[in-house]
């Protein structure tokens, strides 16, 4: 079994610096990188991240740098958790190392040439050692020990058990699998279907209304994936259903914080220029728009969504429109 004993996070979001303070406690020599020198300089000195996870104190072993070789240099195994639209931007960078391990905690898909995230980093990197993490997994929960389960995919089953070690812990269950696009695909689109639900917390809806979105949106997520070569049986584990439930009822959640501000009548421009993170699923939906007519796939709520954010259709004829479409058997 492959002995990771350092381990680099690229990427000091909620997500990253969780991760980078988790491993830290569990007893791993932990790199935390940063795009940013005044982020690094800035959390090396306070030992708190407080623009991205704020009060969770960040273990006084774990190294802050915004140096990339450093980073790089220092890391077996290399945890990617950029958002999903500056990945390519960053692995451009990498010198090439077949040597080392790579993990992808990173939710969404590229808008530009339709590649999950798995498919950007071979693409810039070769065939190396890859898995993918997903699941359930609000940032703050983990970080503040609360009982998690998540998933680690990877084609090959010694990684993906490796890996599993690294992770798992009493408070942090970790299955396995080998179906990469499944987590893939999942991860991405509850993000979308998380702003469905929000727009319809922000029209002031019940939970009539939060149930429909949340099981039809699970419909077109496995829809999708399975046209794209995921396994049907992913969408009803934990990176399906599970990741879409957590997303979609989570005060925490970024994606449905969208969806609620555009239900009440706030421009998508207004809404993400009061946000310090990236909700992912407002550039997802743009690539889910592409692949939904690539693969002729019927995404009816996903497609609301896209035109809410960027077609300026009012929420409400998107939701009365939705459901007055054509009647049809479940």
């Amino acid at each position: 079994m492959k002995k990771f004993q350092h381990i680099t996070i690229m990427g000091d979001g909620s997500w990253g610096t969780t991760l980078a303070v988790y491993l830290a406690k569990k007893g791993y020599a932990v790199t935390l990188w940063s795009a940013f020198e005044e982020n690094a300089r800035g959390i090396t000195q306070a030992r708190v991240n407080a623009k991205f996870l704020p009060g969770i104190p960040i273990p006084s072993s774990v190294i802050v740098t915004a140096n990339l070789q450093q980073a790089l240099d220092f890391g077996s195994l290399i945890v990617l958790a950029v958002p999903s639209q500056y990945l390519n931007g960053v692995l451009k960078r990498f010198p090439p190392d077949a040597n080392k391990t790579y993990l992808s905690v990173i939710k969404g898909i590229d808008t530009q040439n339709l590649l999950r995230m798995s498919q950007i980093i071979t693409q810039q990197l070769g065939h190396v050692d890859l898995a993918v993490l997903s699941g359930p997994t609000i940032a703050r929960e983990v970080a503040e020990g609360l009982p998690t389960t998540a998933v680690i995919a990877s084609k090959q089953a010694r990684t993906a058990k490796n890996l599993q070690t690294v992770f798992h812990s009493e408070n942090f269950r970790i299955y396995t699998n080998n179906d990469i696009i499944g987590l893939e695909i999942g991860g991405s689109l509850k993000n979308i279907i998380a702003i469905a639900c929000g727009v319809c917390d922000g029209l002031g809806f019940g939970t009539n209304t939060l149930a429909a979105i949340l099981t039809r949106g699970l419909v077109e997520m496995a829809r999708l994936g399975k046209a794209m070569g995921a396994k049907q049986k992913t969408f009803s584990g934990l990176a399906g259903l599970g990741d879409l439930v957590t997303t979609c009822v989570s005060p925490q959640s970024r994606n449905r914080f969208v969806g609620r501000e555009l239900g009440k009548g706030k421009s998508i421009q207004e809404i993400l220029a009061s946000m310090n993170m990236v909700a992912e699923g407002v550039e997802t939906v743009k690539a889910v728009h592409k692949l939904r007519q690539k693969f002729d796939v019927s995404m009816p709520i996903s497609e609301e969504v896209y035109k809410i954010i960027y077609e300026g259709k009012p929420p409400r004829k998107a939701v009365n429109d939705l459901m007055t479409r054509k009647l049809k058997s479940e």
